[in-house]
């Protein structure tokens, strides 16, 4: 489904104001906090200095502002008060933001304190696997496109793509047509028509794909105990390209070195 003009408007001022939701949390001393304590700390920003909706939080039933996904944990990690980031962990922060009727979605993996370089190498991957799928975003160009981008990264960088989870169609609705396969065959799949508006959000793992959702019904965890990062933005087709709608104001250089538009 393809927005007209006056909707990407709406998305892109949605988009600008959950990438502040993130610049807000760059800001945050991490390492003791709980992820509960995050939640409320970003439901408080969004509600009350954003004037905004935190979309997740009863969707699906679900009861929180985000999801924080720490170290094996790959997607819909559950805040609570007895999750404390600790110095050595990475987290995934997960955030949906609803403002004049649309919704933007987009998550960062943060490092707490002193990382371990391994870690270190598997979070930048996965964040240049995810850049690597929205430079393949254009008119055009097909999902298949995107994904073996993103895949061809991941393997050569050593690491496995989850294939349970992927990115979506956004806008009135969180989670609308189509899908987005973070793995895939070049020149395959849907092509891209200029308006569309959809997720990526790789999810790499430093050892197998497999996963397993916990007893809780939501959090997502690596099969093999191995540590897993996800980054995501919400991208718009442009008539020369890809918007970032989502985009943080530490990455516009991104979008000079991925020849992109902002």
């Amino acid at each position: 489904m393809t927005k007209q003009p006056e909707e990407l408007a709406l998305m892109a001022e949605a988009g600008r104001l959950l990438a502040s939701v993130f610049e807000m949390l760059d800001r945050t001393q991490r390492v003791g906090m709980s992820t509960l304590d995050i939640d409320t700390l970003v439901e408080r920003f969004i509600v009350e200095k954003l004037h905004a909706r935190p979309a997740s939080k009863g969707q699906y039933g679900y009861g929180f502002v985000l999801n924080s996904s720490v170290n094996d944990v790959v997607c819909h990690g559950v805040p609570s008060q007895s999750d404390v980031l600790r110095d050595g962990d990475i987290v995934n922060l997960d955030i949906t933001l609803e403002k004049n009727g649309f919704i933007a979605d987009s998550s960062k993996t943060y490092l707490i304190g002193d990382v371990a370089p391994a870690a270190r190498r598997l979070v930048q991957t996965t964040y240049d696997a995810m850049w690597m799928g929205i430079r393949a975003v254009r008119p055009g160009a097909r999902l298949g496109d995107i994904g073996w981008a993103i895949e061809r990264h991941a393997k050569r960088n050593g690491y496995s793509v989850v294939r349970e989870y992927c990115g979506h169609g956004i806008g009135r609705e969180m989670h609308e047509a189509p899908q987005i396969l973070h793995f895939g065959k070049p020149g395959t799949g849907l092509a891209l028509r200029e308006g569309m508006v959809f997720t990526i959000e790789p999810m790499l793992n430093r050892g197998r794909r497999g996963v397993r959702t916990q007893d809780d019904g939501w959090t997502v965890v690596t099969r093999d105990g191995s540590l897993s990062a996800q980054f995501e933005h919400t991208v718009a087709v442009t008539a020369s390209g890809v918007s970032v709608l989502t985009l943080r104001s530490e990455e516009r250089d991104m979008i000079g070195k991925m020849r992109i538009a902002a």
